[in-house]
């Protein structure tokens, strides 16, 4: 008699329908939330950085707050938002990839831009202290500044994608989990679990931990080499 995990081994391998689906559905929303996520974040955590203004250490700690949302807040404020009395309904988002996309923005925003910050924060000062003295200018400095840690700025994306490639509440409750439609591998697992095919969870959750470790070891092999320079 066959284990779950040999029977999860040979569905992954079947080519399931059901199954490529639920991955390619995930793969483009997490691939387009952390991309918007990681243009918004980085210039606002470069700015939080490079900027010293009256009221700048409060949108820091707001910033910071935020990376700690809770993923259900997240989800009922769009919901909401989405839904037939929310402000947002004629862009009928509720239950589509875009409006799940929306509230991983939400959520992966504050974290790119708090991370950004922190590793800004370090090179900063010898970075201005550099435009200072060669006379140049804002932009051109802004641009230093992110040229000087593509490294970090790429680690933090993959932190975002890693972030919205396990989230659950959030996007169960704006997607919905429909079968074809809105159904990632985190809805699918718990919907699959819930039925007693434990079969198709079990697969869903092994190609789950495989793209995180995956994600995991660039991030790692990119720490190294920031840390070798």
């Amino acid at each position: 008699m066959q284990s779950i995990f040999e029977k999860a081994f040979e569905l992954m391998l079947s080519h399931d329908d059901a199954l490529l689906n639920i991955i390619s559905v995930t793969l483009k929303m997490c691939f387009s939330s952390s991309i918007v996520a990681l243009l918004l974040g980085v210039p606002l955590g470069a700015f939080l950085s490079l900027s010293r203004f009256p009221g700048r250490r409060v949108l820091v700690v707001l910033n910071r707050t935020l990376m700690s949302m809770p993923p259900v807040v997240c989800g009922l404020i769009c919901y909401i938002a989405f839904s037939g009395v929310g402000p947002l309904r004629h862009l009928q988002l509720l239950y589509t990839i875009p409006g799940m996309v929306v509230a991983q923005v939400m959520l992966i925003t504050p974290i790119v831009a708090g991370n950004t910050e922190t590793f800004l924060s370090a090179v900063v000062p010898d970075i201005l202290e550099t435009s200072r003295g060669l006379g140049i200018g804002p932009l051109k400095t802004f641009y230093l500044t992110i040229l000087e840690s593509k490294y970090q700025i790429v680690s933090t994306y993959l932190a975002g994608f890693a972030r919205s490639i396990a989230e659950v509440g959030a996007v169960s409750m704006v997607g919905g989990g429909i079968v074809y439609k809105t159904n990632v591998m985190t809805t699918a697992i718990m919907n699959y679990t819930s039925r007693g095919d434990f079969t198709r969870a079990m697969a869903i959750g092994i190609i789950l931990m495989l793209i995180s470790l995956f994600v995991n070891v660039i991030v790692h092999l990119i720490s190294e080499r920031v840390v070798k320079r």
